[in-house]
């Protein structure tokens, strides 16, 4: 598989393409990663330096892969943080041009907004173009729960939820395009103590699963998610499988960290499991 990953960029720590780019060659997939941002560090730390991409020049770093051919060889875009409203529209016309050239490909959008201990962290004439201009050509939208009740106007969602209301915000933003929607993060009503799941839903069918939770933030950790699940659903074309391979290397990534004791995502050290997930956690249909 070959996927254009548009998405920041970190020189220090794993979020965005730097957290993307890596596990996806360890799968055995061609990456051409696209820098919204070029920061020293994730903005966690409170404090970074280096510069904001602009619009024009990550639309000229596209056409220059375009001017190569490569867009008939795509399977799959790949966005996250985007660092500008104007960025929004450079990605919606890559996903134009590589569709045009290759119709089978898939855009996968990780609508980086915020979550629910930190709120909305990005500029916030971010979040509207997202509703508008970029959901609209997605097939594949992963969002975390505080993301998905932010895209629907749901701040119910942000707080533990019925599976009956998640399921309902994810079939309210599957009909402004997206086919498949991955909710992480979910905090569900009657879920087990120390757990968090994930919820993957296409077509009629919805599955969930659970893991431990962890007691660590981890910043990334939606970022690898994102581009973990893109390229198994590409992979083995089942939302289940997708969901179960992703859930098991994600955790490996996250207790390695922790047991480590480092604040930036562990992947060389975990690299193994993400290679060849155990999938160890059951997934469950709950539609």
């Amino acid at each position: 598989m070959r996927v254009l990953s548009i998405q920041s960029h970190v020189a220090y720590g794993h979020v965005g393409n730097s957290a993307a780019v890596f596990p996806l060659q360890r799968l055995g997939h061609e990456v051409w990663p696209v820098l919204t941002v070029n920061f020293s560090n994730h903005t966690g730390y409170g404090a970074w330096r280096g510069p904001l991409i602009g619009a024009e020049d990550v639309a000229a770093v596209i056409t220059g892969i375009g001017e190569r051919g490569a867009f008939e060889t795509c399977d799959a875009i790949l966005s996250g943080y985007q660092g500008s409203p104007e960025i929004a529209d450079v990605i919606v016309d890559a996903v134009r041009q590589v569709k045009a050239a290759n119709p089978d490909a898939t855009y996968t959008c990780d609508p980086v907004m915020g979550n629910a201990t930190s709120g909305c962290f990005v500029n916030p004439a971010i979040p509207p173009k997202y509703r508008s201009t970029i959901i609209p050509v997605a097939d594949v939208l992963t969002p975390n729960q505080f993301e998905l009740g932010f895209i629907t106007d749901r701040e119910a969602l942000s707080a533990p939820s019925s599976l009956p209301d998640i399921l309902s915000a994810v079939d309210e933003v599957r009909g402004l395009g997206p086919s498949t929607v991955l909710v992480t993060s979910v905090d569900r009503d009657g879920a087990a103590v120390d757990t968090i799941e994930m919820l993957a839903v296409t077509g009629d069918e919805a599955w969930l699963v659970t893991t431990p939770r962890l007691p660590m933030k981890a910043n990334g950790s939606g970022d690898i998610t994102a581009a973990l699940f893109t390229a198994h659903l590409k992979s083995t074309g089942s939302a289940a499988d997708a969901l179960a391979r992703t859930a098991s290397s994600v955790f490996a990534v996250l207790k390695e960290t922790l047991d480590s004791g480092e604040r930036e995502l562990r992947l060389i050290a975990a690299q193994d499991a993400i290679a060849a997930p155990a999938n160890e956690f059951a997934v469950e249909q709950v539609r």
